[in-house]
């Protein structure tokens, strides 16, 4: 790895992977000191993926703290880009090189009261994550937990630390779920102003009518528009 590499390594106001949380949550699910990178980064994608709850209604855009890898640890649940900041920091925590990825994304599969917040098809900025392993940059999607996807009937992401892990184009059903549709490039950490900048522009019906959601709010309405 180059010099120009230990950017990546770094923690900054954003992936705190030097914070108490997120130092805690890498020894908790990477701590074996018999695992290799690979294996670290592994059990990190699993671990966020199913113990952060994905939620799209409660995003905070006006503190910036609550786009900090340890506020999003502590709080347990968060959009894609705030997954994405989470694996980006405990992979940096266990001294895997982390940066992050953005893409718009045209979502097949959403909620009525969702497409009616955001009154479009395409997600703005999705994140996603790509870590430093075998000498490659490998792309991970941590955005989907298990159980969400078991509603959806979407098949979960994998990841094995060689191969890129980004959206299936298609659910189980065959019906369109995923497609990229403009690549914004990578970070060493997080351009929160452009992000909100975006988010005011594209989505400004989510702000006016979204009230307080329950913590479980999505799963519930995936579950029912699958019954």
């Amino acid at each position: 790895m180059g010099d120009d590499q230990e950017i990546y390594l770094r923690p900054t106001y954003f992936i705190d992977s030097d914070a108490p949380e997120v130092v805690a949550f890498a020894k908790a699910f990477a701590g074996d000191k018999k695992k290799t990178l690979r294996e670290k980064g592994i059990a990190l994608f699993y671990a966020v993926r199913d113990t952060i709850m994905y939620d799209p209604y409660r995003i905070d855009l006006e503190k910036r703290e609550s786009f900090k890898a340890s506020s999003i640890i502590s709080r347990g649940y968060g959009y894609c880009v705030a997954k994405a900041i989470a694996l980006a920091a405990v992979a940096r925590a266990a001294g895997i090189p982390t940066r992050l990825g953005f893409a718009d994304v045209r979502n097949h599969l959403s909620t009525e009261r969702l497409r009616q917040f955001m009154e479009t098809d395409t997600f703005i900025f999705h994140g996603y994550t790509e870590l430093f392993i075998g000498n490659q940059w490998v792309k991970a999607t941590p955005t989907f937990n298990l159980s969400l996807c078991d509603k959806f009937g979407v098949k979960p992401l994998d990841f094995n630390g060689r191969r890129d892990s980004l959206f299936h184009p298609y659910d189980r059903e065959g019906k369109r779920h995923m497609e990229y549709i403009r690549d914004h490039g990578h970070f060493a950490d997080v351009p929160y102003e452009t992000i909100v900048g975006c988010f005011r522009e594209y989505y400004p019906a989510y702000f006016r009518i979204r009230g307080e959601e329950s913590e479980d709010a999505f799963e519930r309405e995936a579950a029912g528009e699958k019954e």
